[in-house]
């Protein structure tokens, strides 16, 4: 084997020839490298939904830590107080995570370079990436290296921290939504409870001006917690609030008016339920959830019982809200709109342990 050797004052740095294990090891820590940047790219950077095989496991395997004490409460408040950490916490270890792993490429760039022994190089590469100066090279090559590593990881901390005001910006226009429709539809929020309030104080009338406003709010849930998915698992302020459900709610409110309640149709309410189960298929989609695709009813059955259907007609009719005649044609018509969100909101009330609501959480599979 050919070599080029010559002495710094802290390392002895060769320069193998035609060395195959050397090339390998090269490029497999230059591959390492690339892989995490391409991952730190997709969450911070990359205006569009891209799952991470690198996320997806942080996320996972700390899903699995903070499991291990839920099983110790005993109250929804207590697993909500422990979940509120899950998000952040998880969050945060990416950017670890990706160190780490890139601090592994480039101690195995630094070796097939030559620098003095696996442990000088990781020396070398954590110095270089945390940019302590504890330790340096006098070979040119090096060098680049060295600059390299040490470039990457002030880039990663800027990128943390301009995409936190991003994701908190976004998060607070969420639970903005979330929160206001306590005062419309109660806590917990009922679609049942937001038709009588409005038909009791604003008059139903209003309730197309609602519905264009959360048409708004399920298109922007459906970019931001696809480009930002950590936001998915990020609670409400409050315990017993939850995006999902506040979904769930205005979903199933806007497929009640449609079918049941009797007033003009609403162009309004069907455009705003159809951002709506598209926003919660697209995040399930991010998820690799799979849904039925253009589900039928009855082809497809829904969670929602009939007897539970005629409740909540009985319960407007006895405070005046105008109904249709013909409950069978109702009940046709309500499970045909939620048959088409019904499997996602359900899902996704689980993934995201959201608080026991009627109609949503409180029948999600366990």
């Amino acid at each position: 084997m050919v070599c080029f050797k010559f002495h710094t004052s802290l390392y002895k740095v060769d320069f193998p020839i035609n060395t195959l294990l050397h090339i390998l090891v090269f490029l497999a820590g230059l591959a390492l490298v690339i892989a995490t940047l391409f991952s730190a790219i997709s969450t911070f950077v990359l205006p569009r939904a891209a799952r991470s095989r690198l996320n997806h496991f942080v996320f996972g395997f700390f899903r699995k830590i903070f499991e291990i004490p839920l099983r110790f409460t005993s109250t929804f408040g207590q697993r909500d107080a422990i979940m509120a950490y899950y998000a952040p916490i998880s969050l945060m270890m990416l950017v670890p995570s990706w160190y780490v792993l890139i601090g592994i490429g480039y101690t195995a760039m630094y070796w097939s370079l030559g620098v003095q022994g696996w442990l000088m190089d990781f020396r070398l590469s954590g110095s270089s990436l945390l940019t302590l100066g504890l330790a340096a090279s006098d070979n040119f090559f090096v060098n680049i290296l060295v600059f390299s590593e040490a470039t990457l990881g002030l880039v990663l901390v800027a990128l943390l921290i301009a995409y936190l005001p991003t994701m908190y910006a976004a998060f607070s226009r969420r639970e903005q939504a979330v929160n206001l429709l306590e005062v419309r539809a109660g806590n917990p929020p009922s679609a049942v409870e937001m038709i009588l309030r409005f038909n009791r104080i604003q008059g139903l009338a209003r309730l197309n001006d609602y519905w264009s406003l959360w048409e708004l709010w399920f298109a922007d849930i459906e970019e931001s917690h696809t480009v930002l998915p950590a936001l998915v698992f990020f609670r409400s302020p409050r315990p017993q609030n939850s995006w999902v459900v506040a979904a769930g709610t205005v979903l199933d409110a806007a497929a009640l008016t449609l079918s049941a309640v009797d007033t003009p149709i609403s162009a309004a309410a069907q455009l705003s339920i159809r951002a709506g189960y598209i926003c919660l298929a697209r995040i399930a989609d991010y998820f690799q959830i799979s849904y039925p695709v253009k589900p039928r009813f009855p082809d497809v059955k829904i969670s929602i019982s009939r007897d539970e259907f005629n409740a909540a007609l009985d319960q407007l009719a006895e405070s005046g809200v105008p109904l249709k005649t013909d409950r069978e044609r109702a009940w046709i018509d309500f499970a045909g709109w939620r048959v088409n969100y019904d499997f996602t909101l359900l899902t996704l009330a689980r993934l995201t342990m959201a608080p026991a609501t009627p109609w949503t959480s409180d029948r999600a599979p366990r």
